[in-house]
């Protein structure tokens, strides 16, 4: 479930980027490293839920 949702959020992410983007190409420079941190921070809490449930099935 974790996972799953990560995988939505960083779907969310780009796609709102790019649509951003395609309004106001100007400016997709300046938000294109802010959207890939987001990403990267929507994407490290799946792996997070990933290791969670990892320890809760074999160590609990």
């Amino acid at each position: 479930l974790g996972m799953g949702l990560a995988a939505i959020g960083v779907g969310n992410i780009f796609g709102n980027f790019l649509s951003g983007a395609l309004r106001n190409p100007s400016a997709a420079d300046g938000q294109f490293a802010r959207a890939f941190i987001g990403a990267a921070l929507a994407e490290g809490l799946g792996i997070f839920a990933l290791v969670v449930a990892l320890v809760l099935l074999f160590v609990a």
